[in-house]
């Protein structure tokens, strides 16, 4: 397998760093970004919208969780925008490294930032809440084990909340949510992408 797709460990695409700055929830925030990571030139429509989305109402106390963080879009705007602890995971050592520096640029200290295969090297046991872009183009198997593996991770009242464009398995993965949570919302649509949340009920 290649080595460089946004998905793997250790992308071996030449380094072409750029920093740029871009206003989610109501702040400026400065990116540092680099080949081999995802949606390296603007945040990606994606992330915005589930970003924009996103509810905090209603969740129990705790520490959020960001799978998949790549450069820390969403985890570092709910950070900002929360005031919670948000632990940001990815399998990608050169986005964990970018978004260790994006935490640090626009001094969001109440972050833990790490490498982990999904849900390999969390740190907390429960979290109030679970986001995530998953990697689509990793394939079904990884996008279906962040959904599945959620639920044993949430507190009781945590949310797991993903964006998925329909044409690349929003259908599959709502069917996914609604087996393992018995729930499962669709928040937004928005230009083919689709706002999915799950409630840990009991």
């Amino acid at each position: 397998m290649s080595n460089n797709h946004y998905y793997t460990n250790q992308p071996e695409t030449p380094h072409q760093k750029d920093t740029w700055s871009f206003k989610l929830k109501d702040n400026t925030f400065f990116f540092t970004t680099d080949s081999g990571v995802f949606s390296k030139k603007t945040v990606d429509f994606g992330s915005r919208v589930l970003i924009d989305t996103w509810p905090e109402s209603d969740l129990p106390e705790g520490s959020l969780l960001d799978v998949g963080c790549g450069y820390g879009p969403i985890g570092l705007a709910l950070a900002h925008a929360t005031g919670r602890q948000v632990e940001m995971v990815d399998v990608n050592e050169r986005a964990v490294a970018l978004a260790q520096e994006n935490a640090r640029n626009n001094h969001l200290e109440h972050t833990a930032i790490h490498i982990s295969n999904i849900y390999d090297n969390v740190y907390e046991e429960h979290y109030a809440a679970i986001v995530s872009n998953p990697p689509i183009r990793a394939g079904k198997k990884v996008v279906h084990e962040i959904l599945t593996g959620a639920f044993s991770r949430l507190k009781v009242g945590g949310t797991l909340t993903v964006v998925i464009q329909k044409k690349q398995g929003a259908p599959s993965a709502m069917q996914k949510m609604e087996e393992t949570f018995g729930n499962v919302a669709t928040l937004k649509k928005e230009k083919g992408y689709y706002i999915l949340q799950s409630v840990k009920k009991k």
